[in-house]
């Protein structure tokens, strides 16, 4: 059986997606070539349907997880250490400038 994860194939509309003709063309393309295509499609067997309980959902053949990139931590805290010193700037600015109107800070 050959199970196709078409979710992401679409044109986004306002009230409701689209399909355009390339998103049904692959599709098709894909069933009749009846291959496998990462994060797309699978061609399982019966025997793996068999070990999923006769599960039919395509999440449990058709796996479109994709690993998020990693955190350079390091990098995150010297942006932080980068916009808090500017900050202080900004602000010993802010108070020099509120002075010379006369405000009290």
């Amino acid at each position: 059986m050959l199970f196709i994860d078409a979710s992401r194939e679409f044109t986004p509309g306002k009230k409701q997606n689209v399909m355009e003709e390339e998103h049904i063309a692959k599709v098709v393309e894909t069933y009749r070539k009846r291959e496998a295509v990462e994060r797309y499609s699978h061609l399982a067997t019966p025997d793996e349907i068999i070990e999923n309980d006769y599960n039919l959902n395509i999440p449990r053949y058709v796996d479109t997880f994709e690993p998020e990139e990693g955190i350079d931590i390091a990098e995150v805290q010297w942006e932080i250490d980068r916009v808090e010193g500017e900050l202080v700037e900004v602000r010993a600015k802010m108070r020099g400038y509120l002075r010379e109107l006369g405000v009290e800070v």
